[in-house]
């Protein structure tokens, strides 16, 4: 796992591109795991301050308790489709897949640090899909699919 700061410092371009996606728009979706196993999708909102990526939950909010029994988390950047006149405009979309730890807080909520595991945009180019990818062990890839 590895940090925010550590990202950008590995992978500097690759990481201010993931921060622009999943900054281009107030809402997220994100996925924990329900006691069960089974995966619960939420909205959530990022931030990104002091070389860490946080997340926010109220009180006593489901993802928030998931993610206590749980740390394993996925978020998903805003989307929007390709445009149709042009796909290859299109900016694309980010994901991050990592393990929440809960900061010290005051009761009043919840707050979260993501240590990433991976990062990946997904976008269109060089005649298909393009999928670029980061983690810690392997560093970054980049692969299109047809």
């Amino acid at each position: 796992m590895a940090s925010w700061a550590e990202f950008e410092a590995a992978q500097p371009d690759f990481a201010e591109r993931v921060h622009r996606l999943m900054s281009s728009r107030k809402h997220l979706t994100m996925a924990t795991l329900r006691r069960d196993g089974s995966p619960r999708i939420s909205g959530t909102e990022v931030q990104f301050a002091d070389g860490q990526l946080r997340i926010g939950s109220m009180p006593n909010a489901v993802k928030a308790l998931d993610l206590l029994r749980d740390p394993r988390v996925a978020i998903h950047g805003p989307t929007s489709d390709p445009p149709e006149d042009d796909p290859g405009r299109w900016t694309g979309e980010a994901k991050i897949a990592g393990r929440a730890i809960e900061l010290e807080t005051d009761g009043a909520d919840h707050s979260f640090v993501i240590d990433i595991d991976e990062a990946v945009i997904t976008s269109l180019g060089g005649g298909g899909l393009v999928v670029e990818s980061w983690n810690q062990r392997r560093g970054y890839m980049r692969f299109v699919r047809d």
